[in-house]
């Protein structure tokens, strides 16, 4: 994507906020750092993995930024958890910061419920943990299997089979025992408030078979980089049990290195890892674009020239 740069120093005299949205791998952060060198931007991250230190091939995490300041990158540890109620609260304040500067904001990711929290002013609610309920959900996964509970979770709340990854045994656990814990179902316990910013939603469209080859690529890329490495030296500084490491990229080479520790039936080789992580990415950024085609507030494009038609139009009315 070529963009020439065309400065615009009151784009943000409207309150206003740009964000860059799309299915993992569809080129979120290359677009944003190419308008945010263009518009006088800077970028608040909306990725719920690169919140964390060291885990940045498995996340495809930004290295060279091109002088382009970024927020919400490495913030975390592995080892602390991070909500979305708390992710909401650092955009917000990140976004505001910016504005002051006289800068444009762009937010940029594909984690939905991030991006949503923020554009739709979302109340999200703190349910407590019953840990008898969780148990007994937990015993259920070891004797019927993650895709029967994951299952029961649709049943009960349609829409979680967009947000939650099924997959990711904490993440079904816990829609599940929020869903009976509330009687509601867990896609419907925030509430949209007043917006806090005047957005423009941009989603990047590819073509099903170009984004399918680009992560498959881009799979092989991390293991080149050094993926297993990066997950070693993780896990040996912060153990294989953290939440943070059921993310895509991390569990798959958890299992091949450690399957028994890790519940896995037997031990696999690191291509067959490769595959898994490449079928999974694929599965998730499908869920991924079912989540967005849902906002008909997003304006889908499949180039960078029409981003900046839209943005120009934007800033300047």
């Amino acid at each position: 994507m070529s963009i020439k740069n065309k400065k615009i120093s009151n784009g943000v005299k409207n309150n206003k906020l740009i964000v860059i949205l799309g299915p993992t791998a569809s080129g979120k952060t290359d677009l944003a750092i190419k308008l945010a060198r263009k518009y006088n931007g800077e970028v608040v991250s909306a990725d719920s993995r690169q919140v964390y230190k060291g885990m940045n091939i498995g996340t495809a995490k930004p290295l060279d930024l091109e002088g382009v300041p970024h927020w919400l990158l490495d913030i975390k540890n592995p080892s602390q958890n991070y909500t979305a109620a708390e992710y909401k609260k650092d955009a917000v304040k990140a976004i505001k910061n910016i504005q002051k500067k006289g800068k444009l904001p762009i937010l940029a990711g594909g984690t939905g419920l991030y991006i949503k929290a923020v554009v739709e002013n979302l109340n999200i609610p703190k349910v407590k943990t019953n840990l008898l309920l969780r148990q007994k959900i937990e015993k259920e996964i070891e004797k019927r299997g993650l895709d029967y509970v994951f299952k029961k979770l649709v049943k009960l709340d349609p829409e979680a089979a967009y947000i939650v990854d099924s997959k990711n045994p904490r993440r079904v656990v816990r829609a599940l025992e929020v869903c009976r814990l509330t009687k509601k179902p867990f896609s419907k316990q925030r509430k949209a408030g007043k917006p806090l910013f005047d957005v423009l939603e941009i989603g990047i469209s590819l073509p099903p078979e170009k984004l399918k080859e680009i992560i498959n690529i881009r799979v092989y890329q991390m293991a080149n980089q050094g993926l297993v490495g990066e997950v070693e030296k993780l896990v040996k500084k912060f153990g294989s049990g953290q939440q943070a490491f059921d993310a895509i990229g991390y569990r798959e080479i958890i299992n091949f290195l450690n399957p028994e520790k890790n519940g896995a039936a037997k031990k696999i080789t690191l291509d067959k890892a490769l595959e898994n992580i490449k079928t999974n990415t694929w599965h998730f950024a499908k869920r991924q674009m079912t989540w967005f085609k849902k906002d008909k507030q997003i304006n889908w494009i499949g180039n960078s020239e029409e981003a900046v038609r839209l943005i120009d139009k934007f800033v300047e009315k």
